[in-house]
């Protein structure tokens, strides 16, 4: 493949937008050739260092399996179509169905990739309003939707995100989280290893509470294991504890803190004692974390996945949140902190009327609530398969791979050829993209410019900069911005010609650059900008693009009551909502049993792969290098107790579905807990990822439940879902 490149020898520096971490890579060009993608050392925030991940953004742009023109699917299979027609043919398709039985009978998911990407970011909102549809979904509530939750109840905004300040903390308190892993989900810190091992050398403590003893807990100095789904219940012990032993402190946030008394009444009832068989963590050692935490001179908790995707999921992040508050944490240096970023998306959602809401309409079969205009995924293919008035009939995927990504991703598998129009925004013909009627191929990273708008909202340190593109796309070719932006015009033209109004709005976004253009009028108007004065020495994209290793803002400082999006300004620490869900909570507690349920007697969690990052990286040859990584962490004793062998293929069964997987036996793992990897499960027919299909693995999703979610957010509990595993022979594992 010839090389587009806009230099054709030097050096280019930008951003990996692969996950998170926004570390800065150093790209060398030689004679119209990448030669090496490197950690930048100058890059502001991450310092040089680059996991293996970054090599995969040139394999992306090089991948002969990537799509490059659209697509059309014909009864003799895909033929190449140009992009008016494709462009023109999908919003007919999108009208007519629409016309037929109503806005929301189409529907629209974004992956997670799109938050990777401002274009995808900031035209996709538009082109979602354009569809005019209720029935809106993406991976939000399968990832994080608990934290957004938290947020809006307790500081009355979605994206008013609290971040852990690890780089002045004195403890840090981390569950259900591996961000040595993650280079720290939804708390964008590079080199978590050496930021952890800081802590440490600096006299502070790091523990880690996790049902596996993962990357992130063999650093630290303390790990317990947990059952999965009880840490609402460890977390709320902990919060008795510093209330009963008079250990709480708020400091500052009393003047402005609602909810301490209905906190410290609810906390009551889940002394240490009473959660310890049900958590596996000692009364004891509950009480000393406890004791730890409160009278450490700085410390943070942090939750992520673990805590999150459970059916307790919205309590969980409460809970954490509850935590750095009752002992004067949040707010504060080396606690949890809130970024001042460039590009204000907080502010700018404020402006809107996009603080967030909860509850404005519910989807049909289940009657569970939409938050922030999106439905629970976990509804999507019961929305799909019951008939009547509101039945989703077609359905625009952006960026995502839902089959693998979402819960019972076999029932969806089924579900999606009952659709009447299926268009897929993406470059890859994948396990959800080859139901589709038309796919409609965007650039990759490196051909298009960047801004992190997501992850410097979450980044451990204000920090901003910009990445242009390094290749030039091929002719033709569009942007996901340029996808959506065509799109939404036509959709809003209703198949006349296009008005005046649209057209005049089109081209002047056009003629700004796109989202470019919308960063330009951000950064000015933000908080470090120059506003529009002809002269100042504030932030602008001119002086933006001059740091090609971007520009150090400074630590996160104190913004609280000030930043508040509640009217009067004001921490809710007990929303009604919330309060209303621990009677769940103590039932649970009162109901707990150690014994197999129906024959389900393991419990599966996740895992984290530095190699990897959702269902989308593994048709990238340097990524996919080495031993098998789909494999199912299992407990040595759990195994002997099964008659399993280390390497022995594997049954596994839940109320959803089966897989069969090779077993590795670890004593990393709870007793009782076994952990599959995400993402996997390459082997469906009509698939075209040649590397991926060569060891395609299984996809945990075919055994997470679309029933198991937390009910009062709609997150889906891919955590803690109840197995069963049996050996199988070989040639049964052959056959299948």
């Amino acid at each position: 493949m010839q090389h587009n490149l806009i230099m054709n020898t030097g050096t280019h520096h930008r951003t990996c937008n692969l996950c998170e971490a926004m570390c800065g890579i150093e790209i060398k060009i030689e004679k119209g050739a990448i030669v090496s993608i490197a950690g930048d050392k100058e890059d502001a925030f991450s310092r040089g260092h680059i996991c293996p991940k970054a090599v995969a953004l040139q394999d992306l742009y090089s991948d002969p399996d990537r799509l490059r023109y659209p697509l059309r699917r014909t009864p003799s299979g895909w033929e190449q179509i140009g992009w008016k027609e494709a462009l023109d043919e999908t919003a007919g398709r999108i009208r007519s169905i629409q016309q037929k039985y109503g806005n929301n009978a189409v529907a629209f998911y974004q992956g997670n990739p799109s938050v990777h990407n401002y274009g995808a970011i900031l035209f996709g909102a538009e082109f979602s309003r354009a569809l005019r549809s209720r029935n809106r979904f993406s991976a939000t509530s399968v990832d994080q939707l608990p934290h957004h939750f938290a947020a809006f109840f307790m500081f009355g905004h979605q994206l008013l995100l609290p971040v852990p300040d690890i780089d002045r903390t004195d403890y840090l308190l981390i569950i259900g989280a591996n961000p040595v892993v993650s280079n720290g989900s939804l708390m964008s810190a590079p080199d978590v290893a050496n930021r952890l091992r800081e802590i440490r050398e600096r006299g502070g403590k790091v523990t880690v509470i996790d049902p596996r003893r993962t990357e992130t807990a063999a650093i630290a100095d303390h790990h317990e294991f947990i059952r999965p789904g009880t840490d609402v219940l460890f977390l709320l012990s902990l919060v008795h504890v510093i209330f009963a032993e008079g250990l709480y402190q708020p400091r500052r946030l009393a003047d402005f803190t609602d909810g301490l008394e209905t906190v410290r009444e609810l906390a009551n009832d889940f002394p240490p004692e009473k959660v310890t068989l049900a958590t596996s963590i000692a009364a004891k050692r509950i009480r000393s974390i406890a004791r730890e935490f409160a009278n450490a001179a700085k410390a943070v908790c942090y939750g992520r996945l673990g805590v999150c995707t459970q059916q307790f999921g919205a309590a969980g992040l409460w809970l954490v949140n509850v935590l750095n508050v009752v002992t004067g944490n949040l707010d504060r240096e080396g606690g949890a902190m809130f970024t001042t970023p460039a590009f204000d998306i907080v502010d700018l959602g404020t402006k809107l009327g996009l603080k967030g809401h909860r509850g404005r309409w519910s989807s049909r079969v289940r009657n569970l609530p939409e938050f922030a205009g999106e439905l629970p995924v976990a509804v999507l293919a019961e929305e799909i398969q019951n008939k009547g008035p509101g039945q989703i009939r077609g359905l625009v995927t952006s960026a995502g791979n839902p089959v693998l990504s979402t819960p019972n991703g076999k029932q969806l598998d089924r579900a999606l050829p009952e659709l009447e129009f299926i268009v897929s925004i993406d470059f890859y013909l994948n396990e959800t993209t080859r139901h589709a009627d038309i796919i409609l191929p965007p650039t990759t990273a490196l051909e298009h410019d960047n801004y992190e708008i997501a992850f410097h909202l979450l980044a451990i340190r204000n920090t901003a900069k910009y990445s242009p593109g390094l290749f030039r796309p091929e002719t033709g070719a569009k942007h996901d911005w340029e996808i959506l932006l065509e799109l939404q015009t036509r959709l809003r033209s209703k198949g006349l010609p296009e008005t005046i109004k649209a057209k005049a709005k089109k081209w002047f976004l056009r003629k700004i650059g796109g989202p470019k253009g919308i960063l330009a009028h951000g950064l000015r108007t933000g908080p470090y900008g120059t506003g529009y004065k002809p002269f100042g020495n504030g932030l602008n994209m001119r002086k933006l693009e001059e740091y090609p290793h971007g520009i150090d803002l400074g630590p996160l400082k104190s913004r609280l009551p000030n930043l508040l999006a509640h009217q009067p300004k004001r921490i809710q620490l007990a929303p009604e909502i919330l309060v209303s869900d621990v009677p769940r909570i103590r039932k649970f507690l009162e109901d707990f049993n150690q014994q197999s349920v129906n024959g389900f007697d393991l419990l599966l969690i996740g895992r984290r792969q530095l190699h990897s990052n959702n269902s989308w990286m593994h048709n990238t040859p340097r990524l996919m290098r080495g031993k098998d990584r789909c494999t199912l962490l299992i407990h040595p004793l759990d195994a002997a107790d099964r008659n399993i062998v280390s390497g022995q293929s594997v049954r596994i069964r839940s109320r959803a579905g089966q897989v069969d997987v090779s077993a590795s036996l670890s004593e990393e793992m709870m007793r009782g807990v076994v952990s599959l990897p995400h993402g996997w499960g390459h082997n469906l027919a009509g698939i075209r990822l040649s590397v991926a299909e060569q060891r395609p693995g299984v996809s945990a999703n075919d055994l997470t439940d679309d029933k198991f979610v937390d009910p009062i957010s709609g997150t889906a509990a891919l955590n803690g879902v109840p197995v069963r595993i049996e050996t199988i022979s070989r040639d049964d594992a052959t056959m299948r």
